[in-house]
């Protein structure tokens, strides 16, 4: 009797095969969406004979450019910021339909990834999501945040709208 041998990828939390090959046959294309400890990353990719290419990218950073506090770039992981970076990569590739790909990660109603989603959407995206997974209206405008981050906030989002 032969032992299956669970590939490396797998083995390491890496990837979901099953999930990707989903992904895959599908014909809409392909939005990853990763958070880090200092940013949110968005990246449209393309999928050829098994190999991903990255065909645009955007992260968190890019705000700073539109008008984001420098003293508050600590902050550009936060439920505002991806809201944010999400209206800036639709305006960047356009009106389309999109799947998302989360990878890995434990996928948290209401978090950062969502947070992104839901500005992707927000700026003309087709992307399939439940509305009941995205942060409220007030955690997205930073409501909970002081009167200057509020500010910044609705500076930023004015810029790039």
């Amino acid at each position: 009797m032969a032992i299956k041998t669970i590939k490396r990828r797998r083995r390491e939390n890496k990837t979901d095969y099953n999930l990707r090959i989903g992904l895959l046959k599908s014909k809409n294309g392909r939005i990853v969406v990763r958070r880090t400890n200092k940013y949110v990353y968005l990246q449209l990719v393309e999928t050829k004979e098994a190999q991903d290419f990255v065909k645009k990218q955007i992260s968190s950073k890019e705000l700073l450019k539109n008008g984001w506090n420098e003293k508050s770039s600590g902050s550009l992981k936060s439920i505002p910021a991806a809201y944010l970076t999400g209206i800036l990569f639709a305006k960047e590739v356009g009106k389309g339909e999109y799947n998302i790909d989360t990878g890995m990660v434990r996928n948290v109603h209401g978090s950062r990834i969502y947070a992104a989603i839901k500005g992707m959407i927000d700026g003309g995206m087709k992307i399939n999501a439940d509305a009941k997974s995205f942060p409220s209206k007030e955690r997205l405008m930073g409501e909970h945040l002081d009167e200057e981050a509020k500010k910044i906030i609705n500076k930023v989002k004015e810029k790039i709208q």
